[in-house]
Formats: structure tokens, C-alpha cells, sequence
């Protein structure tokens, strides 16, 4: 029975051919001279001081439906970036998060923190058109990709000069991803195949992650308490959506994660 992740993967697959069918990857590529400079993501991650926040943009999911009716993401985005997130990322997946690429771009314009492409990317066509959006940096998830794209996806991110920030969940997982070089590692706290979320998976796995690598806990994260645990096991920073766009005062719900 295919799972949630599966079916996923395959609307991506649709949409990737429809954007082969509306314009060439070479094409999109004679364009890249044109995009806006890019943003350090990871230098912000890396930089010295308490666990780094990466704020979402996050209006719906597959497991919880609509999360924030009154969604304004250029509001949202500046609300993170006056309560002190590091990064801000974006979730553009249309058909199961009711994101939009275009919510990035206006994003990237009206703040300055640098904005990470959350998505299910797959071929470099929508690295070259996500750097063309304005993103600084994108999430690949290993568990939909196998060895040969992990690699490609990795590397050609870094040729365009963004970051790649790999998630995995299955510990099998780890080794090719550090296998590939992987020096961004994201820790998702929820099985994409179950939606069961928890919070000592990136504990566990932070051990399993050799010190030099960054390490970010993702999902399940709701309280200080959490952050701490987090902060406490070596983990370098923490991607926060659910949590922060149910919340009533956004504001207030950042100041009450990072101790404010």
C-alpha cells in the first residue's frame, strides 16, 4: 500500500515533467546571471551562540490540514525575523502543504535572513529554478532519493551556490548521507511513511553524527523544555512550523522557544 511519502513523490514526479513540458533546464539556466546574490545560510547555522532557529512558513499539511487560516507569509516571515530566527524556510509544495514558490520570492524580498526551499526536490531542474526564486539554501530528503541523486542533488546545490541542508530519518540512512559528504544534517522528528512524531529520534541519531557535521532537530519541537533537551544533546539548531503558525501571537510563541 503506498504510503504518504509515495504518493508525494509521485504528484512531484507530474510536476517536474510539466516543467520540462513549460521550459528546458538549459534555458532556466541562461537565466541564473540574473538571480539575486545568495545569503549564508549555513554561516548563519554555524556561527557562535545558543541553538539557532529555523522559522517556517507553513500554511497546511497532509496530517494536520490547514494550520493557519490568516495566512499573510511576508507578515509571518517579518514576525520571525523581529523575534530572532536565524533562517526562515518556505514551504512551496502546492498540492499537500498549500504552499507556493512564489511566496518565496516575496519572502527573500522583504526580509534579510536567508530562505530555504522546503520541498520535495528530486532532479537539478528545480534546484536551477529554486535558485532562481531566490532561495539561499533547499531541503533534500534522503528518503526519496537513492545514492546517485543524493550525490547530485548534494553537489549541484553547492554549485549554485546554495546550501543543502539533507534530512533523514531512517538511521540505514545516515551512512550515505555522510557518505556524500552531507555537512548540514536535518533530523525529521516525524516518519514521512506514518506521520508519527518523536522528539529523542534527533537525540538518538545526534550521537550517531560525527561532532564536525551541523546537526538541525526537525518537527515535534513545541516548548522551551524542548529546545533545551535539544540544545542539551549537541544539536545546532532547530526547524520550527507547526508549532509557531497554530500559535494565536507568533511573536510571542519564537520569544517563548528561544527564551525571550
Amino acid at each position: 500500500m503506498p504510503t504518504i511519502l509515495d504518493k508525494i513523490v509521485a504528484v512531484k514526479n507530474e510536476e517536474i515533467a510539466a516543467l520540462r513540458a513549460k521550459t528546458s533546464e538549459q534555458e532556466l539556466r541562461s537565466q541564473l546571471a540574473d538571480a539575486p546574490p545568495v545569503r549564508g545560510f549555513f554561516a548563519s547555522l554555524a556561527a557562535e551562540g545558543p541553538i539557532k532557529l529555523i522559522a517556517e512558513v507553513k500554511k497546511a499539511s497532509p496530517s494536520k490540514g490547514v494550520i493557519r487560516e490568516e495566512f499573510e507569509p511576508v507578515e509571518i516571515a517579518r514576525t520571525y525575523e523581529a523575534h530572532g530566527a536565524t533562517c526562515l524556510s518556505v514551504l512551496t509544495d502546492e498540492s499537500f502543504f498549500q504552499g507556493s514558490l512564489s511566496y518565496l520570492t516575496a519572502i527573500r524580498g522583504a526580509v534579510q535572513l536567508p530562505v530555504l526551499r522546503k520541498d520535495f526536490l528530486l532532479e537539478p531542474i528545480q534546484l536551477v529554478e529554486t535558485r532562481l526564486a531566490g532561495a539561499d539554501a533547499v531541503l533534500l530528503i534522503a528518503e526519496c532519493l537513492d545514492d546517485t541523486q543524493l550525490r547530485r542533488m548534494h553537489d549541484e546545490t553547492i554549485r549554485l551556490g546554495m546550501t543543502p541542508l539533507v534530512e533523514v530519518y531512517d538511521p540505514e540512512n545516515l551512512p550515505r548521507v555522510l557518505d556524500a559528504g552531507c555537512r548540514l544534517i536535518g533530523v525529521n522528528n516525524r516518519d514521512l511513511k506514518t506521520f508519527r512524531v518523536d522528539l529523542a529520534h534527533t537525540v538518538r541519531m545526534r550521537e550517531q553524527i560525527p561532532a564536525d557535521r551541523l546537526v538541525v532537530g526537525e518537527s515535534g519541537i513545541h516548548s522551551r523544555d524542548d529546545v533545551q533537551r535539544l540544545a542539551d544533546a549537541g544539536v545546532n539548531a532547530l526547524l520550527v512550523g507547526e508549532h509557531l503558525m497554530a500559535s494565536p501571537d507568533i511573536g510571542t510563541a519564537v520569544d517563548a522557544l528561544l527564551g525571550g
